[in-house]
């Protein structure tokens, strides 16, 4: 990794859904000032619907593993901050990362718990999808701004 790049870690309950989408525009919109990660509270199982509804925007997924904090944190790797995105409660439970990240909360809706027909999942989880993207390109424009990182 370059050492102008920020490292962001993304985390939500599985690592299956929210925290993957997440990862998979802050690389796709802004690669060249980010490395994202993504992991889960527990392990879990990428969610086939948001593999659709990122291909449907030009970004594949598919091959994607899910991954826990356990195994982010024994990498050691020091991130620039940790962004929780799924409900508040849920993201009491992430632990503590070492260094300096910010920590910052946002919470979605998640795609796995949705309920309904094949194409009305996958409609929220577009709407879902959709609310993320928005998100990091909103996120992108914040860092930028003079003194961001700056604690």
């Amino acid at each position: 990794m370059a050492e102008n790049k920020h490292r962001i870690l993304f985390v939500c309950i599985h690592n299956s859904a929210r925290s993957q989408m997440a990862e998979a525009f802050l690389n796709h919109l802004a690669g060249g000032d980010f490395e994202a990660e993504s992991a889960g509270l527990e392990p879990g199982k990428l969610n086939p619907m948001v593999v659709e509804a990122m291909q449907e925007v030009g970004i594949d997924i598919s091959a994607n593993k899910t991954k826990t904090v356990d195994d982010m944190l024994r990498k050691g790797t020091l991130y620039s901050a940790v962004i929780t995105v799924c409900d508040a409660a849920s993201a009491e439970a992430c632990p503590v990362f070492p260094g300096k990240a910010k920590k910052i909360g946002w919470s979605f809706s998640d795609p796995s718990a949705l309920t309904g027909s094949k194409e009305e999942i996958l409609e929220k989880t577009r709407q879902v999808r959709d609310e993320i993207e928005e998100k990091i390109k909103a996120f992108i424009q914040e860092v930028s701004a003079p003194g961001y990182w700056i604690k």
